[in-house]
């Protein structure tokens, strides 16, 4: 009876997953917000989310307020992931929270959750991995892929993406 159960859960999510995928081609901002809302994802008050975008397990998505998730963009909740208040995501832009680990013998999955702090400038075209944690106001150039922390009001580039310059503090917009 449980394996049923589990089985049927599982259908449930793909279906939901596969409802998403088809809401993320409407031209419509509300409509996507809301059908991705019904599917317990947490976005804030005048966020956008760009149409095409692709989820993993959008009830472990919260997104802050007057934040932009650009098109075509894949965000994977499955291990838990945050994106903070007044964020800009680019478009084509992936971020990771669980991957296979090829040390292990059975390819087994490994991850962590994904943390985007407020005020991040995430360029397009960017991959974030998983377990990482980008800083207050930190910027990822386009292109980045990004396998650790990066420090707040830290621009970052390159793959892997390091260090190559620090962001005005001063920052007020929403």
């Amino acid at each position: 009876m449980r394996r049923d159960h589990a089985l049927l859960a599982s259908h449930i999510r793909g279906f939901v997953l596969f409802v998403l995928f088809i809401v993320g081609r409407v031209p419509s901002h509300a409509f996507r917000l809301t059908m991705y809302r019904l599917a317990r994802m947490r976005i804030g008050p005048r966020t956008s989310v760009h149409w095409r975008a692709s989820f993993f397990a959008p009830w472990k998505i919260c997104i802050g307020r007057n934040s932009i998730i650009g098109n075509d963009a894949f965000l994977d909740g499955r291990q838990g992931l945050r994106i903070g208040s007044n964020v800009n995501i680019g478009g084509h832009v992936q971020i990771f929270t669980l991957g296979h680990d090829p040390q292990s013998p059975s390819f087994g999955v490994k991850g962590a959750p994904v943390e985007v702090k407020d005020y991040v400038y995430i360029g397009s075209r960017v991959i974030v991995l998983p377990g990482v944690t980008i800083g207050r106001g930190a910027v990822v150039g386009s292109g980045a892929v990004v396998t650790k922390d990066v420090d707040e009001f830290t621009i970052v580039a390159g793959v892997p993406a390091v260090p190559v310059g620090h962001r005005n503090r001063d920052i007020k917009y929403t």
